[in-house]
């Protein structure tokens, strides 16, 4: 009888725990307005089921997607372009990102040592701000330099901030961040993993690459792509080759677009409320702007996957896109397929093999869905890290998002999207000179273990 009572109690015990796990789940995903994938939330329904009890812990650390009840922006009012290729401006005003503003001046980094050169001539020319924010912050050759450089602008009276995401600072063997401190600059840590104040958020992380110079001032100056501050983005590790990224620098007026956005994370990593400075009246638009693209929980729309959705459908003559890790949302891959399939020349650009074996293991069914709709799917040798998307000669889109359902669902990230043909046809060109070692991918079919192993990797890895 005690053992019976005993189970009793303990099955009685374990269906409550359970229903109020899920119930937990279920209301909190509503008043939190947590749009998820389907493949998601039905992964998080049957973990809880299965062991609420290590389920519930992971939910309360990792399975928040979006802040809680996010304001929508004031909708600016999209240009009176008059133009079919106005498209790409109408979607990313109504998705509450800022109207176009023009930069001049745009650089495009051909290799590692180009990117350095400006940004460490950036920092060097700034003469009353320096915003910095990077994932990574390496405790190398160049992570040292950026340090050694703020440090020597801080004590010219320049303001110098750096925001870097508090689980890249633990990657990067922590950089010397006091020192910045100790010259009268200041730092921030994004969303500490073991000291996150926000509960559910611990798996959210700040992926964005800005380096930001005087904003509003006559020089104003922004370094933005996809290079982390560490060795191996720009000269190389020591006996390694440096990997292959883009990154490109502009002035303008765009570049406050950039000040404001670091102005938000860095008031939310401080735990501040953000208050917006007056808006200035927008410059008058023409074909040569760009717009400053924010994707992320702060954002009340998945934005960089919502433009690609939509780019994907619109594009006419060819899409060519560059990731170093293709995992994407069955929506993304389903247009990108559909266009392959109208005769859309739809060229993928990426790593033969990743730093990363997982996300090499996730992506072949997609890889294999997209060459079997007609797509090209180029693999270059040695390691790729940019991120670019070039529609026709309408759009090109480069900045920290890659084309995963981490980039662009979970991560804070920003890209730039260039509207001028000009300046979209350069970013082609430069895909295409990646493109030249680049060997093409031929699809086979997996065997069972294969199979089985990239379907159980593709239902977990979302919140991964």
């Amino acid at each position: 009888m005690l053992g019976d009572f005993t189970v009793t109690h303990w099955l009685t015990l374990h269906g409550l725990v359970t229903v109020g796990a899920v119930l937990f789940y279920v209301i909190t995903s509503h008043v939190m307005h947590q749009r998820r994938h389907p493949a998601a939330a039905i992964a998080w329904m049957l973990f809880i089921l299965l062991v609420p009890y290590v389920a519930l812990p992971a939910y309360l650390s990792f399975g928040s997607r979006k802040l809680p009840r996010p304001r929508a922006a004031p909708r600016a009012e999209p240009p009176a372009t008059h133009s079919a290729d106005a498209w790409a401006i109408e979607t990313l005003v109504a998705l509450g990102q800022p109207a176009p503003a023009s930069y001049h001046d745009l650089e495009l980094h051909g290799d590692g040592h180009a990117a350095q050169y400006a940004l460490m001539e950036i920092i060097d020319a700034a003469t009353q701000s320096l915003d910095v924010c990077t994932f990574i912050l390496g405790r190398d050759s160049v992570g040292d330099a950026v340090i050694e450089r703020l440090c020597s602008k801080a004590r010219q009276g320049v303001r110098v901030r750096l925001l870097v995401d508090g689980l890249g600072h633990w990657m990067a063997r922590r950089p010397h961040l006091k020192d910045l401190a100790a010259a009268g600059g200041t730092f921030a840590l994004f969303v500490p993993p073991l000291r996150s104040p926000l509960k559910g958020r611990t798996n959210l992380r700040d992926h964005r690459k800005l380096v930001i110079a005087d904003a509003g001032l006559d020089g104003e100056r922004l370094w933005c792509g996809g290079r982390n501050l560490a060795a191996e983005y720009f000269d190389g590790s020591p006996g390694a080759l440096a990997w292959r990224d883009l990154t490109f620098d502009l002035r303008g007026p765009l570049v406050q677009q950039a000040s404001r956005l670091f102005a938000r994370d860095w008031a939310f990593a401080h735990h501040e409320p953000y208050v917006a400075a007056p808006a200035a009246t927008p410059a008058p638009f023409s074909a040569g702007g760009a717009q400053l693209v924010a994707s992320g929980p702060d954002q009340v729309d998945d934005t960089i996957h919502a433009l690609l959705v939509t780019a994907a459908y619109r594009a006419r003559r060819r899409i060519a896109l560059v990731t170093p890790y293709f995992v994407p949302e069955s929506a993304l891959l389903m247009a990108l397929c559909l266009a392959a399939r109208r005769g859309v020349t739809v060229d993928l650009l990426m790593p033969a093999r990743s730093n990363h074996a997982l996300s090499d293991l996730a992506r072949n069914r997609a890889l294999r869905s997209l060459a079997a709709a007609g797509g090209r799917i180029w693999l270059v040798p040695g390691m790729l890290h940019a991120k670019l998307a070039v529609i026709d000669d309408t759009l090109a889109l480069a900045g920290s998002a890659n084309l995963d359902s981490r980039s662009l669902f979970l991560n804070y990230e920003v890209m730039v999207a260039f509207h001028d043909a000009t300046d979209v046809r350069r970013f082609a060109d430069w895909f295409e000179r990646e493109r030249q070692p680049a060997r093409a991918y031929v699809a086979s079919r997996p065997g069972l273990l294969r199979d089985v192993a990239e379907g159980m990797l593709l239902w977990t890895g979302f919140q991964l």
